[in-house]
């Protein structure tokens, strides 16, 4: 693979999977855009990695919390209960059970154009209804047992192309009436026992194969900038959210949609 392509997908990855726009919807058109050959497993495991090592950054105080088992805190926006990891790991459980499924039967089937611009304008408008029409009551000190599954559930439907996982539980956590930021908040801690679910089912996978070793150095480059993209990627975004609406967003991925779709049907 080019250094050029590297970047690109790098780039792509480290913008998107935060950001509900869906990255794996970009990951699928990229290449066939550039007609470039697929990427291949290896990078995928290197972008996703360096995304989670970008937010395990951002987030590490809310982690710390977690990880030093804090049981009282004052009441602010970091506030992490013990309850707050057990809420997480449930709202995990969904995706680990169906994400097995469709990584069995399915996970080809999902990936093709016509899925993914389906999926991007249909998520989008449920975020932008879910971000205008509800009441925002919540933060994290907030969630409980059920909304937690709720979000989980939600979750889910990112398995399709498109849908984007960040996507997903941000409007769910918007119709659960949580603050944007919280949303998203919520959202990225979330990603990661997804994202080392999703890796670590690739990598044995990836351990089953004789010639990945041949692309290490480019896994290595590839994580690297996914991680600094990411980094900035959310950065903004959180910065974005304290005076802004989803609704940008939205309006970007009604219209990527629907170029997909003119590509796709004609």
């Amino acid at each position: 693979m080019s250094l050029l392509q590297l970047l690109i997908i790098a780039g792509i990855q480290g913008i998107t999977e935060f950001i509900p726009i869906s990255s794996s919807g970009h990951l699928v058109i990229i290449p066939h855009l550039f007609e470039w050959r697929d990427q291949g497993l290896i990078i995928d495991i290197a972008v996703h990695f360096g995304t989670l090592a970008a937010v395990i950054v951002y987030l590490w105080r809310d982690i710390w919390q977690m990880l030093a088992r804090v049981t009282v805190l004052e009441k602010t926006h970091q506030t992490v209960r013990i309850e707050f990891i057990g809420q997480l790991l449930l709202a995990t459980i969904p995706l680990f059970i169906v994400g097995a499924l469709v990584y069995e039967f399915a996970f080809d089937t999902l990936r093709n154009k016509v899925v993914v611009g389906w999926a991007t304008i249909l998520f989008g408008i449920l975020l932008y209804l879910s971000d205008k029409y509800t009441v925002t009551i919540n933060r994290l000190e907030h969630m409980t047992w059920g909304k937690a599954f709720a979000i989980g559930l939600a979750q889910v439907f990112a398995l399709i192309p498109g849908a984007s996982r960040a996507g997903t539980t941000i409007t769910m956590a918007r119709w659960l009436g949580f603050e944007r930021t919280e949303a998203v908040r919520f959202s990225m801690l979330l990603s990661i026992p997804a994202i080392l679910a999703a890796g670590t089912l690739a990598f044995w996978d990836l351990l089953e194969r004789d010639n990945y070793s041949a692309h290490l150095t480019e896994a290595i480059i590839v994580a690297f900038m996914a991680f600094l993209t990411a980094l900035v990627s959310i950065t903004i975004l959180m910065r974005w959210l304290t005076w802004a609406t989803f609704t940008p967003f939205v309006i970007y991925r009604v219209i990527l949609g629907a170029a997909v779709l003119t590509w796709a049907y004609y």
